[in-house]
């Protein structure tokens, strides 16, 4: 007699959904290791002292919302403990997490992200072009926020679309401090009384940022403080699914609307500039079996060294040999050297790299 034991059924993502309650609660029914990436924006707990006003004494619509009141530092840290938990627990072994804060809470993220064994990648500062004043006048203008960029565990291979990032940043490679503006105008969303819809709404072009550089299309984004939707309104942009998590229902409101209205990119226009890294390994010696270099061909370096090219793909030059890397290093001298890119040869009378030929064959197969 086969004795038959039931399977546990597989829980559904619950994508492109707003999911109402405690996000604690709502992280801990999700599957484990369910999720590519987490960007959350936490509760700052501001601790503000009192109303806050302008030098023409109107009031400041700063944040005192019942979300972002602790009665302690100790009753944040436990929080903020029990959240990061959960949010691990369903983040895929190479997934990562995106958390934002001030200087209120940002350290104590930091330290906690640490202490469950997070990988801290950086810290990111966002500066804010035009901040709001200190009207105070006791303390420097509050012009940036800091966003920790962590992967789940110590050596994860995590998402890090380098080569996008460097086209978003006119072929400048992408520092960690990045200047945009806070939310105005036509992107600052109203209640029905016409008054902010949220304090701390995040600026789309924050977002944009964040998924073209950590994540791709089709991969699951979730947001356990959803607020008026920013991540989900731009995954859908971006080609992403997401799942927001947030218990106020009229935040909740705000978000279904904006998300309704947002029109996810065609496929074309979703495609980035890939990785070198995730570009197809192209062999030199396929450059000689094709006849894009002949045996005996003479390369030559940006300091005029020479070497010769074999049949085997390999190259000569006096007592070196080996392939296109072992060669260039061991004439300069050098603990390594990128053969595509030193060694050169003769096309249309002028000299070019062989990172050409190789690009082009790159090309054939994509």
């Amino acid at each position: 007699m086969v004795t038959k034991t039931k399977t546990k059924a597989a829980v559904e993502l619950p994508l492109n959904q707003i999911l109402d309650g405690d996000c604690i609660e709502v992280m801990n029914s999700l599957p484990e290791n369910s999720v590519d990436m987490i960007f959350a924006d936490p509760p700052y707990n501001l601790q503000l002292k009192g109303e806050l006003h302008r030098p023409d004494n109107s009031k400041v619509d700063a944040v005192d919302d019942d979300w972002d009141q602790f009665d302690s530092f100790k009753a944040y840290d436990q929080f903020t403990r029990a959240w990061l938990k959960a949010a691990r627990r369903i983040l895929k072994p190479n997934g990562a997490i995106w958390v934002i804060g001030s200087y209120h809470n940002v350290f104590r993220m930091g330290a906690e992200l640490q202490n469950q064994g997070y990988w801290i990648l950086n810290d990111v500062i966002w500066r804010k072009s035009n901040p709001m004043p200190n009207f105070r006048g006791k303390r420097f203008t509050n012009a940036h926020e800091t966003m920790i960029w962590a992967s789940k565990s110590e050596g994860a291979k995590y998402t890090f679309n380098y080569e996008a990032l460097k086209a978003l940043n006119e072929g400048v490679q992408m520092r960690s401090d990045w200047v945009l503006p806070i939310c105005t105008g036509h992107e600052r969303l109203k209640d029905e009384n016409g008054d902010k819809a949220h304090p701390t709404q995040k600026p789309e072009s924050l977002l944009h940022r964040v998924l073209v550089g950590a994540t791709n299309p089709g991969d699951v984004i979730l947001d356990p403080f959803f607020g008026t939707g920013t991540t989900g309104a731009v995954a859908k942009m971006l080609g992403r699914d997401f799942i927001g998590i947030e218990r106020e229902a009229a935040y909740r409101k705000v978000a279904e609307k904006r998300i309704s209205k947002v029109r996810k990119f065609d496929k074309e226009a979703l495609t980035t500039t890939p990785s070198k890294r995730a570009e197809p390994r192209v062999p030199f010696g396929q450059l000689v079996e094709r006849g894009m270099l002949r045996p005996g061909e003479v390369l030559t370096s940006p300091r005029g060294k020479t070497a010769k090219v074999r049949a085997d793909g390999t190259l000569i030059s006096g007592d070196a040999r080996g392939s296109i890397h072992q060669v260039g290093a061991a004439l300069e001298s050098a603990p390594s050297c990128n053969g595509w890119t030193y060694w050169h040869f003769k096309q249309d009378g002028k000299k070019a790299p062989i990172d050409l030929l190789r690009q082009q064959i790159r090309a054939e197969m994509n």
